[in-house]
């Protein structure tokens, strides 16, 4: 049986799943709005990986005897001055993420909650290579600089992402 206060923290998570979820999808549609179609496309990937995650969440609460209760996203920011601001944007958002995970891990190390513990090791695995990806990503569009062949080459090579990959 999961505990009302791990409830509301997964829950609490859930939102913030849908709302990077939200973001990724807002980037997207900043980046067709750009014609950077392949930066776009793995934008849109990865909100549906985020929204996956609020799934995978959801149904552990259900799991355990919980409720799920969803809340309103709040609306994400719609413009970024470049490719490499809203990048750094989605790096920034994964840090915050990341430590949304500990503070759950904790939690349910206080809590001796051993399902909730063994579900969030896999979080953290999964922002491990969250944050790698995004800090990755910056890093080459820093190299770029101003290059327009660089940065048709690396919305080229963005665009190859599948989806939830």
């Amino acid at each position: 049986m999961l505990s009302k206060k791990m409830q509301d923290a997964l829950n609490e998570q859930i939102n913030a799943e849908l709302y990077s979820s939200y973001l990724y999808e807002a980037m997207a549609y900043c980046f067709d709005s750009i014609h950077l179609p392949g930066m776009a496309a793995w934008m849109h990937a990865q909100a549906g990986e985020e929204k996956s995650h609020a799934a995978k969440l959801a149904e552990f609460v259900s799991d355990r005897g919980g409720r799920v209760l969803l809340a309103a996203i709040a609306a994400p920011p719609t413009d970024w001055d470049s490719p490499l601001a809203a990048f750094k944007a989605a790096y920034e958002h994964e840090q915050k993420v990341t430590g949304m995970i500990g503070k759950l891990v904790e939690q349910a190390a206080a809590e001796k909650d051993h399902a909730a513990g063994v579900l969030l090791s896999w979080f953290v695995n999964e922002q491990v290579e969250e944050e790698a990806t995004a800090e990755q990503i910056v890093a080459q569009l820093e190299m770029i600089g101003e290059s327009k062949n660089g940065l048709f080459m690396m919305d080229y090579r963005l665009g190859k992402r599948g989806s939830g990959s």
